[in-house]
């Protein structure tokens, strides 16, 4: 068994990776925690069994603390990553952190190049290594089941009622205030491409926008909040009391009050973020974004991230030069079609917990490393290169100009370096 604390109980921390220690309490058990709000931190804390001296309301306060146990999650906000990570590294702590990195390219590389000199573990949480439907498809590719792969085309569907709960209405809706887009959903997808890819990148290039959820668009009749008396509220699709006035104790609702009561939830709706008309919050992130990517091994892939669909799945098509390999994720089904004319198809066993069961491998394969001190199935540096795949498709998104790969991080990596020698003098 190992131990670990968590910093940053919400719904990550406390519900989507924490879980893992109340099902299997044999091999890991949370020590500590530390989150500024009193009513997570509380929640946290009796969910674990948290001792009161070990309930800190400051990432500072923990770790100030002489080290408390082996490993630790961290589960903060995206702007949130960098200081705490650092000085768990230097503190001797082997971390979960959750994606992505850091919104800057530059700290993404100091984390990873601190935990390679100290030689501690740095897992990201890159749910798509370990879900069971996507490790069967690089499987299935590395056996050579679709002959020489030659083009991708990925699709990220968010699903309306998705990017209206956590990229307009949530704490992801604000590039200032987490990250852009494409960084925070998407991240996962673009590291998942480079993986089974298996080659460098040469260019990048992307474009999208915010089109729909703006003030402009929001219909007549609409208020504020759509508890204000909204005139158009049982007709619109993105209604909050249609989403989280019910009793769903899941994911979405939950967010909205740890407290599971249609009084609590009202409430939190009439003066939280939750409640607010999609089209009048302070949302910046795109809602559409199309991305390409030459690969040195004539590899191309299209890849597109949309708000406007139903389901909340990613699709894909995987062409070779003896086969195609199709992904029905929300089927739970991958698709084969030989060019000889023969159809496979192929459907991997299913994982309970959140992202189709990967959470949960995740957290055992932590939990592994941990224990073993051994390497997992992506280090901090391979997840520090493919973030800037990601920082490089927003540069092309905000600039129009395809990015050259190389020169993009050899120029990021002088400034690195300059990064790093002031971070060793301090």
């Amino acid at each position: 068994m190992i131990h670990a604390a968590v910093i940053g109980a919400g719904s990550r921390g406390m519900f989507d990776l924490g879980s893992y220690a109340l099902k299997r309490p044999n091999e890991i058990k949370f020590v500590a925690v530390a989150e500024p709000n009193e009513e997570r931190r509380r929640k946290f804390a009796e969910m674990y069994g948290i001792a009161p001296e070990l309930q800190f309301g400051s990432w500072e306060q923990l770790l100030a603390q002489p080290k408390l146990c082996e490993a630790l999650l961290i589960c903060t906000m995206d702007k949130g990553h960098f200081r705490p990570t650092m000085k768990a590294l230097e503190a001797g702590y082997h971390i979960l952190l959750e994606k992505p990195m850091s919104p800057d390219p530059k700290e993404a590389l100091l984390m990873a190049e601190e935990a390679k000199r100290r030689d501690r573990i740095l897992t990201i949480c890159h749910s798509m290594r370990y879900s069971g439907f996507f490790r069967a498809v690089k499987q299935l590719l590395d056996q050579g089941a679709i002959g020489r792969m030659m083009t991708i085309q990925w699709i990220e569907n968010v699903g309306y009622w998705h990017q209206a709960h956590s990229f307009v209405r949530g704490n992801w809706r604000n590039t200032a205030e987490s990250s852009p887009m494409l960084l925070q959903k998407c991240c996962h997808d673009l590291d998942y491409l480079n993986w089974i890819v298996g080659a460098s990148c040469t260019s990048v290039s992307s474009f999208g926008s915010l089109s729909h959820f703006r003030e402009e668009n929001a219909p007549e009749g609409s208020t504020d909040r759509c508890t204000d008396g909204c005139k158009v509220e049982h007709e619109c699709p993105y209604s909050a009391l249609k989403w989280y006035l019910n009793e769903k104790d899941a994911w979405p609702q939950k967010v909205v009050s740890l407290e599971p009561t249609l009084d609590a939830r009202l409430k939190a709706l009439r003066e939280g973020p939750y409640g607010r008309c999609v089209y009048r919050c302070d949302n910046d992130v795109v809602d559409h974004q199309v991305v390409t990517l030459q690969f040195d091994n004539d590899v191309t892939v299209a890849f597109t991230m949309t708000a406007f669909t139903r389901e909340t799945s990613r699709s894909f098509k995987i062409m070779g030069t003896k086969a195609e390999l199709i992904g029905h994720t929300e089927q739970n089904e991958i698709e084969i079609r030989h060019f000889s004319g023969r159809t496979e198809i192929i459907r991997p066993e299913e994982q309970e917990g959140g992202h189709s069961g990967a959470d949960t491998l995740l957290m055992q394969s932590f939990v592994r490393q941990v224990e073993t001190q051994s390497e997992g199935v992506s280090n901090g540096m391979e997840s520090a290169r493919s973030h800037l795949l990601v920082f490089a498709a927003e540069q092309s998104r905000l600039t129009g100009e395809t990015v050259h790969f190389d020169r993009y991080v050899d120029r990021l990596r002088t400034e690195y370096a300059q990064a790093a020698e002031a971070v060793q003098e301090v």
